[in-house]
Formats: C-alpha cells, structure tokens, sequence
C-alpha cells in the first residue's frame, strides 16, 4: 500500500504536458514475438517478404542497431514499459511479475490525459499464463483484450474487464488487429490523445501454423539460410524459417491494414507509429535455437518510429545503440510527456530531431539467469555484454566469452576472445564493460543469487514454474 501511495503522488507530482490534448501525438505500438531484426526485405533477407514494412521503413526512423538488453520476453517488456533495466524491475525471467505499483509509460501518459488500451500478449502478471489479470495489475491501460501468454495462434483466448474467458476466432494475430481497426475508427472525432499496444505472439514458434495463404508463400527447400548456420541439420532449419516467415508475412499484412485504418480516419495526421520485437531468434545461426544468446540474431531487434511531422522528426536511418530500457524515455520525450526519476534509459527523442547522440554508444546486454533450453542442464550460462556499432564482447563468469569484430565478421564466425588478432579490442572492450557494470551497480553474480534475492520459485533448471 505504501508503494502504491508513493507512485501515486509520483504521477501527481510530474503534472499535465504544456498544450491541449489535441496538440498531442496518438501512439500505436505494434509488438511482435521473437522478430529477429534480420528478417525483413529493407534488411535484406533474400527470403522474406514484407512490403508493407519495407514501406513503413521508408518513412520511420529506424534505429538499425536496437538492442534487447535481455533477450527474453517477460525481461524485455518490463524494461519497454518502465524504463528499467532487468535487475531494477527484477523480471530477468519468464513467468514472474511486473510490480503492479510500477512507473510505466502507459500510467504516465493516461495521467497526461491520454486514453489508453492494450491487446493481445501480456506476459507480465506472473499468475499463470491463462489467468485473468485484475484492474489493478494492468500497468495504467484501460481497454483491454489480454491473456498472459499463449503460442496456440489458432486456438487464442483473452480477458477482457470480466473473468469470462473469451476467444479470438481463427489465427488470433489478424483478429486482433481487426480489433484495434475498429478501436482506431473509433477515435477519428474523440478529440483526446490515445495510446495503445498491440502485442501479437507471432513469430514466436510453432512456426508451421499461420494461415496457409502465408505458409503457401514459403517452400523450405528454397530457403537461403543465413551463412552461419551448420549444415547439418539445415532441412530442418530450412522447415522452421519457412514457417517463421510465413508468420512475419501474416503480420506484415496485419501492418498494411493497421496503416490504411490510420490513413482512413485521417489519423495518420497526428499518431506516432512505432514496430518493434521483444528479441530475436536464432533459428539456426550458430546451431542454436530461440533466444536468450549474446549473438545477434538473438539481441538484435526492429526499431521503426514513424512520426507526425509536427514532431520534426526525420525518416532515415540512424545507427544509435538504443536498449530496451531507453525506448519509455524516448517515447515519453517524442509526447513532451515527463520522464519520471525512476527511468534508467536513455531518452533519444532529440536524436531523432537531428540532435546529439545522447549515448557511450555501447549497449549493456547480459542474462541473469539462464533457463529452459539455455539452461545451465543445456550448457547455457549467465553473461554480461556490450554490443557497439563495431563490436560484440561478452564474458561468462569464469571470464572472457565472445568477441566479434561485427564489421568485417557480420556472421559472426571468429571469435577473437584471447587471440593476438583481438587483444587490443579486447582490453578496450572489456573496462568499456566492466565501467558500465560499476555504472548500473551489477555485481554479475550466479543466477541463484538473484533468483534467491528476489524470492522467485524456479526450479532446478531456472524455469519458473506456470500453468496454461
């Protein structure tokens, strides 16, 4: 009740924005699960199509080097929505809460006298994936359309106000979005500010159930893998990626008539448009699979901000190391909405208007507490990284791990860890990392340390334990 007291007096303290609601830019914010930033055509992935992305690029500010800090789910949406990094929020897991007296955007901007709404993949609550999440638990948005979390796209349930468990008909991802067209057409004449999350479950696997019009695009036998993956099981990958696409196409359709709703109303006008992914996917690459890996199909991640142009904002791309944690900052600055002093990230909303680049430019990456198939069981491991424009350096805890010259190695296939070649690079990168670990006070301690700390129930292989 006390914390709850202190972020209430928090949200009153920052006040209204300067200016009538009106002036204020809408924000729609479209999440997709597991959306590797490799994969699309502006990207050059000679497989997927995206026409509808590749067009929105053209006119967004794309961040081409978004990090996921933790490239995990839960971990990265707590850090989108409070501005958090993982050992702050304490969700460096799956399948734990969210706070519920947190500072979030949404709570931010709804006392800044903006409606707000959410649909689609939670995974913040911590109750079991298909439990109802209470009023109080929903992080300061009021339209609702939820569940936890599920990767049965077919077969999709949600919550809405009530505890009655309803259901999405068909492939959940395109009714969603059939749902935030009409919310959208609804604004048209409301003359206040609205901010609202779509957050779909694909691309996250099972990869071969998207409608057959998508799966039809693909044949997995003329897939073009990423060259560094092991020939070995490349059938096998090939099967995968070719149902992953089909999933990024169903979502890139998804994208299109989200944008011509937009267009319809005239809301486009005035509505700040951001796509993003919570982390990417390995899908082969290095012979791995999923997430929670320092390599970057794992940590790399789209970032487009499409602006009004009242905001002054620019289309082009831009090279920053932008982190999960500095994309509420950056989203409350393009709103000229208060950034309340629980924020750690980095607020890049001036860079976008064609100011200094406000970061080091190197971006924290690391994994507390490694789980499922990069369980301690799997040979994963706890990791602290950077990730600059150049470079990639990682250490384990028993020392030194990776480093990629990113520039003349993009696959990553040589890692310089130790080697003459590296030793320079090396040195420089390793107090560039150990001065960022004394910066945001991480001890880097075994995962049983924090899980102890923060009292989660893992169990022996770091997994917490859910109910579907």
């Amino acid at each position: 009740m006390r914390c709850l007291l202190l972020v209430t007096i928090l949200l009153a303290g920052l006040g209204r924005a300067d200016g009538s609601s009106k002036s204020r830019p809408n924000v729609l914010i479209l999440i997709a699960d597991q959306w590797r930033a490799q994969a699309f055509g502006y990207a050059g992935d000679p497989n997927v199509k995206t026409p509808h992305l590749d067009a929105l690029e053209q006119e967004s500010v794309n961040f081409t080097h978004a990090i996921s800090s933790l490239p995990v789910c839960c971990p990265t949406r707590a850090s989108l929505l409070t501005g958090q990094r993982a050992l702050t929020h304490g969700v460096f897991m799956n399948d734990v809460p969210l706070a519920p007296d947190s500072v979030t955007f949404a709570k931010i901007l709804r006392a800044q006298g903006y409606d707000t709404g959410y649909v689609g993949k939670w995974h913040l609550n911590g109750d079991g994936r298909s439990a109802f999440i209470p009023r109080e638990r929903r992080q300061g948005f009021d339209y609702w359309k939820v569940l936890e979390c599920t990767h049965n796209y077919n077969h999709s349930f949600y919550y809405g106000d009530m505890p009655e468990r309803l259901q999405w008909p068909g492939y959940d991802a395109i009714a969603q979005t059939r749902d935030v067209q009409e919310y959208l057409r609804g604004r048209a004449t409301n003359g206040r500010p609205f901010l609202f999350v779509l957050s779909w479950g694909p691309p996250h696997s099972p990869y071969n159930i998207a409608p057959e019009k998508y799966r039809a695009l693909y044949n997995p036998a003329t897939v073009t893998l990423r060259g560094n993956v092991p020939p070995g099981p490349a059938a096998g990958w090939r099967r995968d990626l070719a149902g992953y696409y089909a999933h990024c196409s169903a979502l890139d359709d998804c994208v299109g008539e989200l944008l011509q709703t937009l267009h319809e109303t005239g809301l486009d006008r005035n509505t700040i448009v951001i796509f993003t992914s919570d982390h990417g996917d390995m899908l082969g690459s290095q012979g791995l699979s999923a997430k929670q890996k320092p390599f970057d199909e794992s940590i790399r991640v789209p970032m487009l901000f499409r602006c009004p142009p009242a905001l002054g904002v620019k289309a082009r791309r831009l090279d920053a190391l932008i982190a999960s944690e500095d994309f509420m900052p950056t989203l409350l600055g393009l709103c000229h909405a208060p950034i309340p002093p629980t924020v750690q990230g980095i607020d890049f909303s001036d860079y976008m208007r064609g100011k200094k680049n406000p970061s080091d430019g190197a971006a924290l990456i690391l994994s507390v507490a490694p789980f499922s198939d990069f369980s301690h069981q799997n040979g994963g491991r706890e990791f602290r990284g950077i990730r600059t424009e150049r470079f990639t350096y990682v250490r384990g805890l028993d020392g030194p791990w990776l480093l990629f010259d990113n520039e003349t190695d993009p696959l990553q296939l040589t890692n310089l860890v130790n080697q003459p070649s590296g030793a320079k690079w090396q040195k420089k990168l390793d107090k560039t990392l150990q001065d960022k670990l004394r910066q945001t006070h991480d001890r880097f301690l075994p995962s049983a340390d924090y899980i102890k700390q923060w009292g989660w129930p893992a169990d022996a292989n770091g997994n917490i334990p859910y109910t579907n």
